[in-house]
């Protein structure tokens, strides 16, 4: 039951994939910035627990193709490569588990293809409906007040090059600043006229921490050392666009089973999903199995709290074998 890589063709993009174990697949979709390898831990967990534990470089990222057109970078698009990826291993339909990007990822494949989806398994990112106004017209107006990231990667090029010139250290400036270890949102204490993420982020503490060591840092790091950070980046850029592709699930709900935890410290629960996010997510997700709270967690809460993490992640993988979806009536 040894970890394997390949790579699978979906939509024109060569994607890369990292799996292990076999039996009915879960499908790990990471965020920014990082690669298939953030589920690292997470993979031997579920393999040993009777599943096929499959993480892909989503497109941009890692030794997945990258894209030069920003709306190849979509929420459809990207859908369309993971229902490639089941067509590839011959499933029906699959568990998803999402983070960050992934999470949102994962909530609209939910809304787009329900029947090809067994259930879904999101960290620190609840389900939101559509806004009803284009994400960059909210973004603009905060940077107005304070920096904002999610502004200041719209314009093409300035993010890029400021990243790709430091990519190790803004991976562990930026991963921390996300951690239990750091409140984010101190970010906002800056003006956005003027300032790039490394001027707001905050000095990383030298590695090992206590949740993530030296060497797993290099891993990341040298993926992203090779292909800079655009791919990652044209992902905020396609937000709009997102946006204007959701217009028939603005008022959709997802049907599908799903389970839900967060980090008592996550930023985007915090700064990012609303007044009341636990309150949206019980009112638009329909067949909500379970909501967990892990204390002393922040954003990347699959690392800072490996053992809960893979453990709720393999009892809810039980909870929905043993109580599969209803069927519509």
């Amino acid at each position: 039951m040894e970890l394997t890589h390949r790579f699978v063709t979906t939509g024109g993009v060569r994607m890369h994939v990292a799996e292990q174990g076999a039996g009915q697949p879960v499908v790990f979709c990471h965020g920014f910035p990082h690669t298939w390898y953030i589920w690292h831990r997470q993979l031997p967990a579920v393999a040993a627990a009777g599943y096929r534990a499959l993480a892909p470089d989503l497109r941009g990222y890692g030794r997945t193709d990258v894209p030069a057109d920003p709306e190849a970078y979509t929420n459809r698009a990207v859908c369309g490569d993971l229902l490639a990826l089941l067509d590839d291993i011959g499933a029906e339909q699959a568990v998803f588990v999402g983070l960050d990007f992934g999470a949102a990822l994962v909530w609209e494949l939910a809304l787009r293809a329900p029947e090809r989806v067994r259930g879904v398994i999101v960290l620190n990112n609840p389900f939101a409906p559509r806004p009803p106004r284009t994400p960059s017209q909210l973004w603009a107006k905060a940077a107005a007040r304070h920096f904002l990231h999610l502004d200041y990667f719209q314009t093409p090029g300035v993010a890029d090059e400021e990243l790709a010139a430091r990519p190790r250290e803004f991976l562990a400036r930026v991963y921390h600043a996300l951690s239990a270890d750091y409140h984010y949102l101190d970010t906002w204490r800056f003006p956005a006229e003027g300032t790039g993420y490394l001027d707001v982020l905050p000095e990383a503490p030298a590695l090992p921490w206590r949740w993530l060591g030296a060497d797993e840092l290099d891993v990341l790091a040298l993926d992203f050392e090779r292909t800079g950070f655009t791919g990652g980046l044209n992902w905020y850029r396609s937000l709009d666009r997102n946006w204007e592709l959701t217009a028939e699930y603005a008022d959709a709900k997802v049907t599908v089973p799903a389970y839900f935890l967060y980090g008592d410290r996550d930023p985007d629960m915090e700064g990012f999903s609303g007044r009341d996010p636990l309150a949206t997510l019980r009112a638009h997700v329909t067949d909500l199995r379970a909501v967990t709270e892990i204390g002393d967690a922040g954003h990347l809460v699959q690392l800072e709290r490996t053992e809960q993490v893979n453990a709720l992640l393999t009892a809810h993988l039980a909870h929905l074998a043993a109580h599969p979806a209803r069927l519509p009536a």
